[in-house]
Order: structure tokens, then C-alpha cells, then sequence
């Protein structure tokens, strides 16, 4: 089966949020790690994804929450690396309120991206860190198909989606491709 790379977003994903069930359950889903969790910088994390994704055995599938979305488009408009697909997940606004300050360069995001593969967004209608027209802006602009899940904040461990099986269905339709 296909590797899967999660890519969590600041301070990382905690060990009840689904991005770490997922990882603890499947021997081939795999975290890209990052030097700093707590003051991200986009070229830095960028790198560390691309590092990953080129020591992957085939094209991943790229599975990004919260600050890691904006890593991965970041990344598919500065890489040309192949992968299988791309699901995003709580995408923030770099420029909304509750952005982390500790967070730097990761805006603008990109106007689009490249066709590599299928991208799914998913979010929610009442993140802290988006607006739901924020979100439908970025799906759009990114090509991506998008689902709005309905009220469930970040979409995290406080969503109390636990292994979160309905995200688990969507990769595992990528992995068995």
C-alpha cells in the first residue's frame, strides 16, 4: 500500500488528534517532522516536506491539517516532486485573526496549483482559524474538491472525531490506487 506523510500543522499533532491515530495504527503513514514546532518558518518547513516526499518509494499521498495545508501548497508550487493526492484539512487564513504570530512566511498563498494529482479540502463551519468563505476562496482557486463537514472547530482532537474514519475512508481510496 501506498505511504500516506502527515503533515501537522504548529506544535504539532497531539496523541488523541486523528493525524497521530492514523500514524500509530498504519505502518505506512509516516509524520514529516519539523526542526521547530513552535516558531514555524514556511521555506524550513517546506524543505522538510520535500525531504520526505523524496524518500518516499512512490508518489505519497499527502494528508495536511491546520498549518500544514498552506506547508503542502507552499510545496506543490515550489516542487515538482509526483504525488498521489492531497487532502487538506482545516485549512487557516494566514491573514485572520487568530493566524499564530509565531508563524512566519506563509503569506500570500498561492493563486493556484499545479495539476499533480487530486486535491479534497475539508473544513468546517466554525473554525477559529477560517471562515467558511475563506475556505470555499481556496478550494476554488486550488482546484480542490471541497466538503464542508458542518460545526466542528479545528477539526482536531477537540473535534472528538477520535481516528476520524470518514478522513481514514477518503486516503484509503488514494492508497489502494
Amino acid at each position: 500500500m501506498r505511504t500516506v506523510l502527515l503533515i501537522p500543522g504548529i506544535y504539532n499533532s497531539g496523541p488523541a488528534h486523528w493525524q497521530s491515530l492514523w500514524q500509530a495504527r498504519h505502518a505506512a503513514v509516516h509524520r514529516v517532522e519539523q526542526a521547530d514546532w513552535s516558531h514555524p518558518v514556511c521555506d524550513e518547513w517546506v524543505l522538510a516536506l520535500d525531504a520526505a516526499v523524496a524518500r518516499a518509494p512512490e508518489p505519497p499521498v499527502l494528508v495536511a491539517h491546520s498549518l500544514g495545508c498552506l506547508v503542502a501548497v507552499h510545496w506543490a508550487t515550489r516542487h515538482a516532486r509526483p504525488v498521489r493526492a492531497l487532502l487538506l484539512v482545516a485549512v487557516p487564513d494566514p491573514l485572520g485573526p487568530n493566524f499564530p504570530a509565531d508563524a512566519h512566511g506563509f503569506a500570500p498563498l498561492p493563486a493556484a496549483l499545479p495539476a499533480a494529482g487530486p486535491v479534497v479540502m475539508m473544513s468546517s463551519t466554525d473554525d477559529p482559524y477560517s471562515t467558511p468563505a475563506f475556505s470555499a476562496q481556496c478550494a476554488a482557486a486550488w482546484g480542490a474538491e471541497h466538503t464542508t463537514l458542518g460545526p466542528l472547530g479545528h477539526i482536531n482532537a477537540e473535534s472528538g472525531l477520535a481516528d476520524w474514519p470518514a478522513g481514514w475512508d477518503q486516503v484509503q481510496r488514494w492508497r489502494a490506487q
